[in-house]
């Protein structure tokens, strides 16, 4: 079954006329791992979404839309802990223990929250300066 982002994969290359060879040339890897991702076997490999972008000169909208499909169908996610210290990696060490018994009541609150959404009942979220968007 193809991905959201395996989907996005073979429609750009029907639509640049290239066969599966030549996509997984041009990103590295050989034919049959490129089909492994595009059909949920294997992980997206991090610097694709940027790779392709780059390589098929993709407008904003298509990046973006790659982007969140590469992050819909991430299997894992890597948290860099090199730089986090006390609570922020006490928080990021118990997330991701309990976050599989978390119920969607839950989830939801702590997607809100880590959004910014000041509206949630958990707390209030506080955008440090290097948070704030321009």
């Amino acid at each position: 079954m193809l991905t959201e982002f395996g989907k996005m994969l073979r429609k750009l290359r029907i639509d640049c006329g290239e066969i599966i060879k030549n996509m997984a040339d041009k990103l590295g890897c050989t034919a049959s791992y490129l089909l492994a991702v595009e059909t949920g076997k294997r992980s997206v490999p991090d610097e694709w979404a940027d790779k392709i972008i780059a390589l098929y000169s993709l407008d904003d909208d298509a990046a973006q839309k790659l982007r969140s499909a590469s992050t819909a169908d991430a299997k894992s996610l890597k948290i860099d802990m090199n730089n986090l210290f006390g609570a922020k990696r006490e928080t990021a060490i118990l997330f991701a223990r309990e976050f599989s018994d978390v119920d969607d009541a839950t989830a939801e609150k702590i997607r809100e929250l880590l959004k910014g959404n000041r509206g949630s009942n958990i707390g209030v979220y506080r955008r440090t300066p290097k948070q704030t968007a321009a």
